[in-house]
């Protein structure tokens, strides 16, 4: 990618690794910086996973399914077997089991943005920031939100708040503070700090973990991607380049059937994940 009159290879993945900001960031941690791009991509897939949800909903038939309403209820009847082994109260199911199916949508299509070209969009976006007036060069656009920790966290966050809301509903709120001094070591009174604590170290590990898994592999995921746009923009710039372009094609078609699996494996992971802390909200100790 590098030439005497473009961006070094340091540059290109700079400049695709960040984000469109409501401002410039005044601090390490600034909470008042928002990713937009993240926010923009992740309400619109959300939107549109809703619709082909309701879609197959609305159009679905007690007679021989189409293709697509076969597909659905094929992903349906999968959440909806995870949900019963591991959530074994029926009402809790009614909302958990459809608030996995969404994850799992979600997510999946969340993911699958790495799929697309990696310069398509952000090409894009440079085009519709240079009518405005602007310096196209400083048009950022990243199209994967999975890939931004902020993201991955965000969702985390929602699951371990749903999972305090199943807590208190499912105990009691007395019940689920006794169950947070008196586990796991012991009810006695000298043992509450120390169960407090691990149960607080818990739940945070928990959430942490979660969020950061999920980022973890998209971020490295989109990093390849980079990679394989790097060597179709050094072929481009070689004389001889004739096997650079054919490996170029290879690796990145390879890259991404393999990748087919990751963003569908981690979609499952994170729903799955979801589930089990659900319902170990709903053991009691």
């Amino acid at each position: 990618m590098a030439s005497a009159n473009g961006p070094t290879a340091g540059e290109y993945i700079g400049h695709h690794l960040t984000h469109w900001q409501n401002k410039p960031m005044s601090g390490v941690i600034d909470f008042s910086v928002y990713n937009l791009d993240s926010i923009f991509w992740a309400l619109l897939l959300g939107v549109v996973g809703s619709f082909f949800l309701w879609k197959a909903a609305r159009a679905a038939t007690a007679g021989v399914p189409g293709r697509f309403q076969a597909a659905v209820e094929i992903l349906v009847e999968m959440v909806d077997s995870q949900a019963k082994g591991i959530i074994h109260n029926a009402q809790s199911r009614k909302v958990i089991a459809p608030m996995a199916l969404t994850v799992f949508v979600w997510i999946f299509l969340m993911n699958a943005m790495d799929l697309l070209p990696v310069d398509l969009l952000p090409k894009i976006w440079e085009l519709v920031f240079a009518a405005t007036g602007n310096d196209p060069h400083h048009a950022y656009m990243r199209v994967v939100p999975t890939a931004d920790l902020s993201v991955t966290l965000g969702l985390s966050v929602s699951v371990l708040l749903i999972c305090i809301v199943y807590n208190i509903k499912i105990k009691g709120f007395g019940g689920w503070l006794h169950e947070m001094v008196s586990a796991p070591f012991g009810g006695h009174p000298l043992l509450w700090p120390f169960n407090f604590v691990f149960q607080i170290i818990e739940f945070i590990a928990k959430t942490v973990s979660h969020g950061m898994r999920l980022f973890g592999n998209m971020y490295a995921g989109e990093l390849v991607f980079m990679l394989i746009a790097l060597m179709g923009g050094a072929a481009a710039m070689s004389l001889p380049g004739v096997l650079l372009p054919i490996g170029h094609v290879l690796a990145g078609t390879v890259w991404a059937i393999f990748h087919i699996l990751i963003i569908t494996l981690q979609a499952f992971i994170f729903m799955m994940l979801t589930l089990v802390y659900v319902g170990q909200a709903h053991d009691h100790h």
